[in-house]
């Protein structure tokens, strides 16, 4: 923290320097210099009291301690105080020492009369008021270990450690976690790099050849060590085209431009059949190894078959030299050949789906590629099951369920609760109207409370800062909350024709956010019954945050319908929907127009999200399936489960003489985990845990949470931290926050 401390204070006076605040700096720079805490250096304030024991000036020695005192210890809980009457007493015992041991015995006497009427009455110094009248106290056997030196050492390092600790639980400000948030973002990305040379380094010695091959091998141009988004082969594509100054056609696949190549490794990749694998041109060698690896793929047809990344692109026969123009030119046709073969196949892979599709009623079915009618299995999937030996699965233990604690502020049932992006701060919000604001790292504990005189419906983080709340009324405005400041710095007033906002979702880039406003239902009641089954007409909005103006208004086909829910993919190219008719919309953010949509369910959409690796999109309605949709091919399935009513809604409250309270699902129904391969949903008894799979069915059962004695109503999962944190919570009010460690196979 003290290091903290002093780069903070530089950091601010070349601020007040370049402002020209020069007598603002000239105070600070003053009360630097007096300052008594010392920048939060342990060492020095051990030192500025050693001074004052050394030059017997018991009065700003202990001046100096009160302040101590009501600077930091009078903040300790209670059982630490005795703590600090221990080392208080031993701060006065080293300076009554110091004083015999220097001979000065009118400053030991002048001690006892100043603190007589302190001390006279406290039994540890009951023996020590007869120090000054012995002969030879360092002799006495009560006060022979005091004048050791291994005591005077012990006590030292004592207050050393203890003041140490201290300083690391005082509550820092934010300036000073700003420096540890730029050390922590240094570090990443100086591990980051390391991680990327060794990735190249990997994936140039699998393309190596022997050495027999006479084959020159050319380092990696620099600015394909930056290139975090793009994968294996778009690396390989990339250099060739670089290298060599071609111009290939683009790929027609609209959603190539928008979807991460490598922003992690993929839960699922596409299945390739073994004559889809790339192609290697005339005269290019193969890898032996390459070759043994194919031949023992296609001996297992079980297996998934991975595509095998052809050679180099910067690689060159050794004996091409400048006086030989023919192989020169042979060369280059082999790498226009290979651009085209790696188009080709990029192509292929976003026309194809990301799992095997499976038969629904009425659809035409591709005819299959593969020999084997078993599905592969994907192979970054983490595996949750074993086969027995009667050839069932037994479901291993994928989560460790380390602890689990509950959040009982609210006293009404919940509609949203959900974690910010650092995974620190937890915003829910209830049928009341009230939100709580609040962290359980180190400690669970309510920061802030908004009340609200209009109804609230629905709230989002934001993406930059993180800090702030977006919140929508049922009134037709939105506000924009400081969590830290606990106020609010604006309200927008978004169409009194359509008051109600049901959802809102902040754009990762955290320039603007969209807002989902509808008008009110038949009955004219802002949240209460379920919807009257014709859809009430809606708006779906794009607000600039900076401006706090609207910047468009989306158009809504066939007709302008209520948007239930909205979800951004992890750059904010692409939005989905889910609406009161059933109907998923995807735009194109960067165009502000509609791709494509498609009738997912029978009745509203409840909840929607992009899969893992955003290929694919999952979603809730009201019918009570969960299904999993292709967005490369519009309307196509990849799975489908029927969830059971607790799991998707309207969720059902039982009470005494026959009450019962009704509540349409508001929040999110799933969540996913970091690696996109478990889902969390909602039950009657907590939060459930699921694999997908790309078999029958599409959901397996993991674990289940429970903790709630009433139906939990919405979910969210963070793995922002070490260990994921499940939020589940329920009609009664109660939030159960669970820690899950992730069991490696």
């Amino acid at each position: 923290m003290a290091s903290a401390v002093e780069r903070t204070d530089e950091h601010v006076r070349e601020y007040l320097t370049y402002r020209g605040f020069t007598n603002t700096l000239k105070h600070l720079d003053n009360e630097i210099k007096a300052d008594k805490e010392k920048g939060f250096r342990v060492d020095k304030i051990i030192e500025q009291l050693q001074q004052f024991v050394q030059s017997f000036d018991l009065f700003s020695l202990k001046e100096y301690w009160l302040y101590l005192d009501r600077r930091l210890f009078c903040r300790l809980e209670d059982v630490y105080k005795s703590t600090v009457n221990k080392l208080r007493t031993s701060l006065y015992r080293y300076y009554v020492i110091n004083t015999i041991q220097r001979g000065n015995l009118e400053k030991t006497q002048e001690f006892f009369q100043k603190q007589a009427l302190e001390l006279q009455g406290q039994p540890e110094w009951r023996d020590w008021f007869m120090l000054p009248f012995l002969p030879s106290p360092e002799q006495n056997p009560a006060f022979l270990p005091y004048f050791s030196r291994q005591w005077a050492d012990t006590f030292l390092v004592s207050l050393h450690n203890f003041l140490s600790v201290l300083f690391q639980c005082v509550p820092q400000p934010l300036l000073l976690s700003f420096d540890a948030e730029v050390q922590r973002m240094t570090s990443l990305m100086e591990e980051n790099e390391q991680l990327h040379q060794q990735l190249f380094a990997m994936q140039t010695e699998s393309r190596d050849p022997k050495a027999g091959d006479g084959v020159i091998l050319h380092k990696l141009p620099p600015y394909v060590q930056n290139m975090d988004r793009l994968g294996d082969t778009e690396l390989d594509l990339v250099s060739s085209q670089r290298a060599v100054s071609t111009t290939t056609p683009p790929s027609r696949n609209f959603f190539s431009t928008f979807l991460p190549q490598g922003r992690r490794t993929p839960g699922k990749t596409p299945q390739m059949t073994p004559g889809a694998l790339p192609s290697h041109p005339p005269g290019a060698k193969r890898d032996p190894s390459a070759n043994q690896l194919s031949r023992s793929k296609e001996a297992a047809p079980t297996k998934e078959v991975k595509p095998i990344p052809s050679q180099s692109l910067t690689s060159e026969p050794a004996n091409s030299q400048p006086q030989q123009p023919a192989n020169q030119v042979t060369n280059q046709n082999s790498r226009h050949k290979r651009i085209q073969e790696h188009e080709k196949e990029r192509k292929e892979l976003f026309s194809k789906p990301q799992t095997p599709e499976r038969r629904g009623e009425g659809e035409d079915v591709d005819p299959p590629t593969e020999t084997s009618s078993k599905p592969a299995e994907a192979p970054n999937q983490r595996s949750c099951g074993a086969e027995t030996a009667d050839g069932g699965l037994s479901v291993e233990q994928a989560f460790i369920k380390l602890s689990q604690e509950e959040y009982g502020e609210h006293h009404s049932s919940i509609m949203h609760c959900r974690v910010d992006c650092s995974g620190r701060r937890v915003a829910s919000l209830d049928v009341d109207g009230v939100i709580k604001v609040w962290s359980f790292n180190p400690v669970m504990q309510t920061k802030a409370t908004i009340m609200s005189k209009s109804p609230l419906l629905s709230l989002e983080w934001a993406a930059k800062p993180d800090r702030l709340l977006l919140l929508g009324s049922g009134v037709g405005t939105v506000r924009l909350y400081d969590t830290d400041a606990k106020k609010n710095l604006y309200e927008m007033n978004i169409d009194e024709t359509h008051p109600r906002i049901l959802s809102l979702a902040c754009s990762p880039s955290g320039s603007s956010f969209v807002c989902s406003a509808a008008a009110l239902s038949r009955s004219g009641s802002v949240e209460s019954a379920p919807p009257h089954p014709v859809p009430v007409s809606g708006q779906l909005l794009l607000w600039d945050t900076k401006t706090v103006k609207q910047q468009l208004q989306f158009s809504l086909e066939p007709d302008p319908v209520a948007i239930n829910c909205t979800a951004f993919n992890h750059n904010g190219n692409l939005l989905v929907t889910g609406a009161a008719d059933g109907v998923i919309r995807l735009f194109d953010m960067q165009r502000f127009e509609s791709a494509m949509s498609w009738r997912a369910h029978e009745g509203e959409v409840y909840s929607v999200e992009f899969s893992y690796d955003e290929n694919t999109v999952f979603s809730i309605g009201e019918d009570g399936k969960f299904i999993q949709w292709n967005i490369h091919r519009c309307g196509v399935k990849q799975s489908e489960q029927v969830l059971p009513q607790d799991a998707t809604g309207p969720f059902v409250l039982s009470g005494y003489s026959g009450y019962k309270q009704v509540q349409v699902p508001r929040g999110r129904l799933f969540a996913f985990d970091s690696e996109g391969q478990h889902v969390l949903t909602c039950s009657s008894t907590g939060g459930l845990i699921y694999r997908l799979t790309s078999g029958e069915p599409a959901l397996e059962r993991v674990l289940s949470l429970g903790g709630h004695k009433a139906p939990v109503v919405t979910v969210d999962w963070s793995s922002a931290l070490d260990c994921g944190t499940c939020l589940t919570a329920s009609m009664d009010g109660k939030i159960k926050l669970s820690t899950l460690l992730a069991q490696k196979s």
